[in-house]
């Protein structure tokens, strides 16, 4: 199968996997990033079963809105019963690295107003030890040469990622060459650096369950 084929199938098991908590007035958390968009398209054939949705990018509420899904602003919501969304990487776990699409910061506020984190990736994402994708950190402008000497002592290697402006007004570091044994203690001593908005690990809040896609099938994994 293709990563594309791949894709398809775990978004589809993720529309089947929240099919039975679907009620009239939920409101369904939606990530960013290409297997969300194929999660989105799946979820469009179901539309009538639910409220609506939260989005955590511009792109997302776009494409919900084009398939007549009303979007909502997460200050008006009280509760959100899943949050399903795509990742750049997983471990066994269920920690993971988040941001390759520079969403990462509205990412996290919505996985933490959800009552469920169901995240849906293909097996080139599962990983033994996190860090080979380049962690995201999402900083204040002006402070991104500072943080990135204070990645720099934390064992990175950060990198501007140049011409990408957040839908929050941030830029990017990609840091590299980390090997990320203790997931939730890096993920608090980035957040503690002066001018960091927020970094690309999800540990402290993993997800609740994977749906991994395989050669063989859907795999439902729970940490």
């Amino acid at each position: 199968m293709t990563q594309d084929e791949l894709k398809k199938a775990v978004a589809q098991a993720a529309v089947e996997y929240i099919l039975p908590k679907l009620e009239s007035d939920t409101i369904v958390g939606i990530g960013t990033g290409s297997t969300a968009n194929f999660f989105i398209d799946f979820l469009a054939e179901h539309k009538a079963l639910f409220d609506g949705a939260v989005a955590s990018s511009d792109v997302s509420a776009e494409r919900l809105k084009k398939h007549g899904i009303p979007v909502y602003d997460l200050n008006s919501v009280d509760q959100l019963a899943v949050y399903v969304d795509g990742a750049d990487e997983s471990n066994a776990k269920l920690q993971l690295i988040k941001g390759g699409g520079a969403a990462l910061t509205r990412e996290k506020i919505v996985t933490a107003s959800a009552d469920e984190f169901v995240c849906i990736a293909d097996q080139s994402k599962w990983v033994k030890t996190l860090g080979a994708f380049p962690l995201p950190v999402e900083v204040i402008p002006m402070a991104r040469a500072y943080v990135a000497r204070e990645l720099i002592k934390l064992g990175g290697d950060p990198v501007h990622r140049r011409g990408c402006i957040t839908d929050n007004g941030g830029e990017i570091l990609d840091v590299h060459g980390l090997n990320i044994e203790d997931a939730p203690g890096l993920e608090a001593a980035i957040n503690q650096i002066v001018g960091v908005v927020s970094n690309g690990l999800f540990a402290r809040r993993p997800a609740d369950v994977l749906l991994l896609a395989t050669e063989t099938g859907v795999q439902t994994l729970r940490a």
